[in-house]
């Protein structure tokens, strides 16, 4: 993951990103006043690589997903900022022109598959007609198509399946006709946004390894929605942590989970149960995320944070941090400083190793 526009230095990348998100902003207005749902985001990923972004509901993840594939309506919404998928900028173009790009050369997987895939018609047609679409391709070469696409992602006996409705699969089985409909035409970039919600986890496990396996083959560029910080640490490359619409942390994975240094990002490692942790409870982050009618002056974060009074001057509660470089390719959004940030993870991490070592010695 490449650092922010606004922040990158001049030296030329060894790979060009597939996809830059630059300074992104997404505004609904409402009754109650302009909602911000994503703030000033910037991020990119390459091909072959997958990048995380991860956050509490609300922190603006699938809004910016959203974005990514021009499905806001921009009758309703106000869209700023860059998005650029293979070289081409999508804010600024017909909506048109970006509908021929989704499923071509961009495809998401999205939360709920049953409300996804359409009830009254067969998954093997839905499949077809997405191969259609952007294709000119016969239908018993499309139907073809789709039986193959079962058969990668692992959906037994794809010929008899094929016919089948979404009603008589079951929710892993219909996340997986999803995948093979977002890849059936080999797109370059992948979104998936909490593909795991509402499996159990042996199924959460093998949705996640297939992701892996079809990105390998295809080359594909994928970013992987969740909540759920546990889930990412073996399949992603980069992580983006976001919360109240602004990205607060990034940083290559093994370097995040490592050296955590965005007090929000602590508390959400914190909150990853363990098997190797007996414990009472769960450490919640205290408090709630703010209203995206009414973000907090300063730092968003600050009315859950427990270290304010580390900053002088009131910092934290009068001015907005910039997402400022810790160490190489780790961005950082907080006004602690750096060396104090890097003591109170030390301390935070230390603890919960502790409680680990303990819980597995009981």
């Amino acid at each position: 993951m490449r650092q922010p526009d606004s922040l990158r230095q001049t030296e030329k990348p060894a790979e060009e990103p597939y996809l830059s998100v630059n300074n992104l902003f997404v505004k609904f207005p409402s009754e109650d006043g302009i909602v911000s749902a994503v703030e000033g985001v910037s991020f990119s990923v390459t091909r072959g690589q997958t990048l995380a972004v991860v956050g509490e509901s609300g922190s603006g993840k699938s809004v910016t997903a959203l974005a990514i594939m021009g499905l806001i309506n921009r009758k309703q919404a106000t869209v700023t900022g860059e998005v650029w998928v293979d070289g081409e900028e999508l804010v600024g173009m017909a909506d048109s022109n970006v509908r021929k790009l989704r499923g071509s050369k961009m495809a998401m997987i999205f939360q709920d598959p049953m409300s996804s895939l359409h009830p009254f018609y067969r998954i093997g047609a839905q499949l077809a007609e997405a191969a259609r679409v952007h294709r000119n391709i016969s239908k018993s070469a499309a139907r073809a198509e789709a039986i193959d696409m079962l058969d990668r992602v692992g959906i037994p006996a794809p010929k008899r399946r094929v016919d089948d409705y979404p009603h008589q699969l079951s929710g892993g089985m219909r996340q997986r006709v999803m995948i093979a409909m977002a890849l059936i035409n080999s797109p370059a970039l992948l979104i998936a946004d909490e593909p795991t919600t509402a499996l159990d986890v042996t199924v959460q496990a093998q949705i996640l390894d297939l992701i892996a396996k079809l990105q390998t083959e295809f080359n594909t560029a994928v970013i992987l929605i969740t909540h759920d910080l546990g889930i990412v640490a073996d399949v992603a490359d980069d992580v983006a942590v976001m919360y109240a619409g602004r990205v607060v942390e990034a940083a290559p994975t093994d370097r995040l989970y490592a050296t955590p240094e965005m007090p929000y990002t602590l508390g959400l490692l914190a909150s990853i149960p363990r098997m190797d942790r007996r414990t009472d409870r769960l450490d919640p982050i205290k408090g709630n995320p703010p209203s995206p009618l009414r973000h907090p002056s300063g730092c968003v974060f600050h009315p859950r944070c427990k270290y304010t009074d580390l900053v002088p001057n009131n910092a934290c509660f009068e001015v907005r941090p910039d997402l400022l470089m810790s160490d190489a390719d780790h961005w950082v959004r907080c006004h602690i400083p750096t060396e104090e940030r890097r003591a109170i993870s030390a301390e935070a991490l230390g603890e919960l190793n502790a409680q680990s070592v303990a819980g597995a010695s009981e």
